[in-house]
């Protein structure tokens, strides 16, 4: 049984025929594009630092409905991908298309035991008495549908269609603009390599004599032939002026603004690229870019997962990442100094910060025992000085007072 099979075996995609009337006035269709923005260097660049850092994103099920997702989840969402690659895959084509599909992967009954994202070349809403079904075509010209309940869709760029993200066209001109630029210095380098020359022939000469005449020249100065680097010419030629090829390539200033282009449209920059970035820049990246696809992604799938009844009982997926990991050292140690000792993160947490494995008992919280309420400053002295066997001075009001006051 082939991979198709087991996602869509028992879907009779004759049934589904009828499209589902939205709200817009889109047709719910949506068709990849062909080529598309994961064939440059540049924005290829751009979705890979995206998606790469989403596959470090740690699904976790919270309740106790399918107790069994748990493992499935962290470590192979179905037989052929680990979960780094099934993140990996969801975050590239939301980017490349603007709308993924995860389908659920179901035992005999009606039990999930995966999940697979697919990359149909086009899908449709249907409805079937009254419901709406999603229907994929493939490139190999196979077509299935599944309830649209039962699909999880990630979408970005959501506007005009009441159910997919909108096409990548905005980027396309700055994609040609790569592509022309690409071209340019191409085409410098090649024409570099050539010398030209402007010749006058000094008498009226047929055609074909003028080639044969351009020919010997160039074979006698133009190529290997000519050790010396001295160009001669009898007196066939009167005027033998180089000319200087200087073919149009963009400037810094331009090549800039293309890059930044791509830059605005994908949400990353030239630091995340390049891995060279510091730990606030990891922050913002985070929050502003991975972040939301993981709170999408953990909606999506706790929908496509759970009953509302099971999501009122507080069964849910979320995916989490420490962003912290990408901190210095110092602020490493800032962070273990000032949250650890005050008893807000605890030490497992502040290992994890350091890359270090938890350690047993260390799932605890821990506090400094000097820290007291400022008006029970006195009491805490006394307590002190007991403990370590100090002499205590009596005074006025004395201990047992302030034992009384405690």
């Amino acid at each position: 049984m082939g991979l198709f099979s087991k996602l869509f075996g028992g879907i009779k995609k004759s049934e589904v025929c009828k499209y589902f009337e939205g709200l817009s006035s889109y047709t719910p269709v949506f068709t990849t594009f062909d080529g598309g923005v994961y064939e440059m260097e540049l924005t290829r660049a751009a979705i890979h630092a995206f998606a790469n850092a989403c596959s470090k994103l740690n699904p976790e099920i919270h309740g106790t409905s399918y107790e069994s997702l748990k493992n499935v989840l962290q470590f192979q969402p179905n037989p052929y991908m680990d979960t780094a690659k099934f993140l990996y895959r969801i975050a590239t084509i939301v980017s490349v298309q603007n709308n993924a599909f995860i389908v659920p992967m179901l035992d005999d009954g009606e039990s999930i035991v995966g999940y697979f994202p697919i990359l149909p070349s086009d899908a449709e809403v249907m409805e079937v008495d009254g419901v709406a079904y999603m229907r994929f075509t493939f490139a190999n010209g196979d077509r299935a549908a599944i309830e649209y309940s039962k699909v999880g869709h990630i979408t970005q760029f959501q506007f005009e269609d009441d159910f997919f993200g909108s096409d990548n066209s905005p980027i396309k001109h700055t994609m040609q603009l790569i592509h022309t630029q690409n071209e340019g210095i191409k085409n410098a380098i090649k024409n570099s390599a050539v010398v030209r020359f402007l010749a006058r022939i000094a008498q009226k000469l047929d055609p074909k004599k003028v080639e044969a005449e351009r020919d010997l020249f160039a074979e006698r100065n133009l190529t290997n032939k000519n050790q010396s680097g001295l160009i001669v010419h009898d007196a066939t030629f009167t005027d033998l002026t180089p000319i200087e090829s200087k073919p149009y390539t963009a400037n810094p200033a331009e090549r800039k603004l293309i890059r930044e282009n791509v830059f605005y449209y994908f949400g990353v920059n030239e630091k995340i690229l390049q891995n060279n970035f510091t730990g606030e820049e990891w922050a913002a990246f985070y929050s502003g870019k991975i972040e939301p696809f993981a709170l999408r992604l953990s909606l999506v799938l706790t929908n496509m997962t759970f009953t509302k009844r099971a999501i009122a009982h507080e069964n849910r997926i979320t995916l989490t990442s420490n962003r912290l990991q990408h901190m210095s050292d110092s602020a490493k140690m800032e962070f273990s100094t000032s949250l650890v000792d005050r008893g807000i993160v605890t030490i497992n947490e502040s290992r994890e910060v350091w890359g270090l494995a938890p350690v047993e008992g260390g799932d605890v919280r821990i506090t400094r025992r000097e820290y007291v309420e400022a008006d029970k400053m006195g009491l805490r002295d006394l307590e002190l000085k007991k403990e370590l066997g100090l002499e205590v001075e009596k005074t006025e009001g004395s201990e047992d007072d302030a034992a009384s006051e405690g």
